[in-house]
């Protein structure tokens, strides 16, 4: 079967990088003329642009945020201390930040997404309720049951075939960073070919900020890059 993620220039992550992070060995010459290994650098790997001339024209569903954790050592605890508060307003930001920079796309953000759920009780899952952070796995290319069924039944209830997916949002210490308040806003994505039940599409986009608000955001505009 023709695969249609392939022909509309959706990028395939099978086999990208294998991972968010990649390792550099760096060699070093030893005084006798000699070379040994260094440890292992970890190095991110870069942010993948989103897909925008296969999805330009058509309806896609952005699921909501279900999976948010922070390094306890930034001290962003108060920021993110309602669990609820702190996605609803992730969800806000990457809605906002799609509809202005990719306005080529027809979004159909969180909120929609939840009411045409609650007009189909009987058919749709509640989208806050899905399993979806599991497409945070790297390797993870078929989408397993029972999200694969429910992504299909609420993705048809919306019109569309491909859905957007922020599987994961990590708030980390900036590698490196000589401003101990520097925090590192990792949020994976990944866009899902609902009817097949695949993903085609999975990247980390990263932003770095001395707030989670300002790191997201940045990190959010990695995925639309070429735009201030």
């Amino acid at each position: 079967m023709t695969n249609p993620l392939k022909d509309r220039n959706l990028l395939r992550t099978k086999g990208v990088g294998r991972g968010v992070w990649r390792a550099t060995v760096l060699l070093a010459v030893t005084a006798c003329g000699g070379k040994s290994k260094a440890p292992q650098q970890l190095v991110p790997a870069p942010t993948l642009p989103l897909p925008l001339a296969g999805l330009a024209s058509v309806k896609v569903p952005v699921l909501p945020l279900t999976l948010l954790a922070s390094d306890d050592s930034l001290g962003w605890g108060a920021s993110l201390a309602d669990q609820r508060a702190a996605r609803a307003t992730a969800d806000s930001i990457l809605g906002a930040l799609l509809q202005a920079r990719a306005p080529e796309v027809t979004w159909i953000l969180p909120d929609d997404l939840r009411r045409q759920a609650r007009r189909s009780p009987t058919f749709a899952t509640n989208p806050d309720q899905m399993g979806s952070a599991i497409l945070r796995g790297e390797r993870l290319v078929d989408v397993p049951d029972p999200l694969r069924s429910e992504l299909r039944t609420l993705v048809a209830i919306a019109d569309a075939r491909y859905a957007l997916v922020p599987a994961q949002l990590v708030f980390r210490r900036t590698a490196g960073s000589p401003d101990p308040r520097m925090g590192t806003a990792e949020l994976t994505v990944v866009v899902v070919d609902a009817r097949l039940g695949r993903v085609g599409f999975r990247t980390v986009a990263r932003g770095d900020g001395t707030d989670p608000w300002t790191a997201f955001t940045r990190a959010v505009k990695a995925l639309t890059p070429g735009l201030p």
